[in-house]
Parts: C-alpha cells; sequence; structure tokens
C-alpha cells in the first residue's frame, strides 16, 4: 500500500510530476494510493482546493479517522510521534489485516517518522525505480 502524508498531498496536489506520473500508473494498474482523512484535511487547510485537486485523481482514496484510528492516533499524538496528520500516517502504515505487505510511506521528509517505517522522499531518484 502507498500512503501519501500531507506534504506528498499538497505535493500532488500542486502537480508534483513524479507524483501525478504514479497517480496515473495507479489509475491504470487498478491500484490506490491512499491518503489520510487528517492529511488531507492539513492539505486543505493549507492550499484552498488541494483537496479537490487530489480526490480528482481516480487512484485517490481516502483512509477514514474512524473510532480505532481515532483512538489510536490519539495515543501516538500523546507519546510524541507528531501532530495529528503525522500521526494519522504512521497509523494508515501500520500492518492491516487486509493487505500483507509492507506499506510505502511518501514524504518530503523521511526523518519525520520512526525507523521501522518505510518513508521515501518524493524526490528520491528511484522513487518510480528509475534512477
Amino acid at each position: 500500500m502507498i500512503i501519501l502524508d500531507t506534504a506528498a498531498t499538497r505535493a500532488l496536489a500542486d502537480g508534483h510530476k513524479t507524483l501525478n506520473l504514479l497517480a496515473a500508473n495507479m489509475a491504470a494498474s487498478g491500484d490506490q494510493l491512499h491518503v489520510p482523512a487528517l492529511c488531507l484535511t492539513q492539505a486543505e487547510a493549507a492550499d484552498d482546493g488541494a483537496a479537490r485537486r487530489v480526490l480528482g485523481f481516480p487512484s485517490v482514496a481516502v483512509d477514514p479517522l474512524d473510532t480505532v484510528a481515532a483512538v489510536t492516533v490519539g495515543t501516538m499524538i500523546r507519546d510524541g510521534y507528531g501532530g495529528p496528520d503525522t500521526c494519522h500516517a504512521l497509523y494508515c502504515a501500520l500492518p492491516r489485516a487486509e493487505f500483507t505487505g509492507l506499506s510505502i510511506l511518501l514524504t518530503d521528509d523521511e526523518d519525520r517518522y520512526p525507523p521501522g517505517t518505510l518513508a521515501i522522499s518524493i524526490d528520491s531518484p528511484g522513487m518510480l525505480g528509475f534512477h
């Protein structure tokens, strides 16, 4: 599963070339990019229309902040893992029953996330497998 944090969501909304190509490739393959609801909220708060532009991609799905997520994200915030959007992205990257592979968290700052999280810079030259 590929997850976009707030910075990656804003970059996609702003036309980041590699992320736009990734979104198009995901749509063609039937796969989805996952945007945590709090990351989408933060992106929209910072940039009017960002949510509309991101949700215009057919490959984008929003991960909701349901009851279990809200409690877990709240605990992560209290324990110092970051703000609400960062913690929701981190929560979404945790192993899930419906997805057994390793989640990839796309961000502009790989150091924002704790060790063990596969966080990849959106500006990494090899992000799409090209060097």
